[in-house]
């Protein structure tokens, strides 16, 4: 399509005004758990794609300012915001302070998650679980919640999306090592397909993006197995293990326009696992 015909597409929903607005206005990520990892990737590449971003960290707040050192070098607005996805007040005031520094947010990555240290489901610790819980599922559903309330209802004012991060664990189950993780994550997916639809009459998309084995810390944090890693290689068909930014690619093509017709799908980053 030519860009004379985009523009003629684009102007059978918009008016000339509302379209210009649109066009001047840079959209605004919220990204939970930014300071590392897959979240950290996602930031930095939404930077460099032409949103501003914020994102959210409970601890690290050196690691949560040198990804927003990074995203402002792509010629971002950027803002990081200190606080725990568990606690629901925390939620409200994270989007606050998103708000009132970046505007508007059009785009939310429900991406903060725990593991936990790995082992057998009967030798887990109660507390080990409930951490898990509390995070990757209340965690969640206080951040969709609050998207949900968020998230602008006016078709002029452009794409609107939330993209929650589960995992291939949800459908392996992670035996052995944290099956807790991979029942949180299978909340997950429920809860995309049910925002999807809830959420699609306001014209807001909600998928997933489900990770395999990916180079993040994670794994050193959940396990004291140092040989993990090289001994689950062999169940991956591509042979390899996953980049961030090869997650965070997927994240941005369900964020843009190019997914417009996308809604409740989850994509599987995982090298085949």
């Amino acid at each position: 399509m030519t860009p004379s015909g985009a523009l003629v597409k684009l102007s059978r929903f918009t008016s000339g005004k509302a379209f210009n607005a649109m066009q001047s206005r840079r959209q605004v990520v919220l990204i939970t758990g930014g300071s590392r990892g897959i979240g950290a990737a996602v930031a930095q590449l939404a930077a460099k794609r032409g949103y501003d971003v914020a994102i959210t960290y409970r601890a690290e707040h050196e690691a949560a300012e040198e990804v927003l050192a990074a995203c402002r070098d792509a010629g971002a607005k950027a803002v990081a915001c200190r606080g725990d996805v568990a606690i629901e007040a925390d939620v409200v005031r994270l989007f606050d302070e998103a708000e009132a520094a970046l505007g508007p947010v059009s785009h939310v990555v429900n991406n903060a998650g725990i593991t936990g240290k790995s082992g057998k489901l009967a030798q887990t610790a109660v507390e080990t679980i409930q951490a898990c819980i509390d995070i990757n599922v209340l965690g969640a559903l206080w951040v969709a919640r609050e998207a949900a309330r968020r998230l602008p209802k006016s078709p002029d004012d452009g794409a609107k999306t939330i993209v929650n991060i589960s995992s291939v664990a949800a459908s392996l189950g992670s035996p052995n090592e944290y099956v807790w993780y991979a029942a949180s994550k299978g909340a997950i997916d429920s809860l995309t397909v049910g925002m999807a639809k809830e959420l699609a009459p306001e014209g807001i998309r909600v998928n997933a993006v489900s990770p395999g084995m990916t180079k993040t810390d994670i794994h050193e944090r959940s396990t004291q197995d140092a040989g993990r890693v090289e001994r689950l290689r062999p169940h991956i068909p591509l042979g390899r293990i996953g980049e961030p930014g090869e997650v965070a690619e997927a994240v941005l093509f369900l964020m843009s326009d190019a997914a417009a017709y996308i809604t409740g799908a989850n994509i599987p980053v995982s090298g085949g696992r």
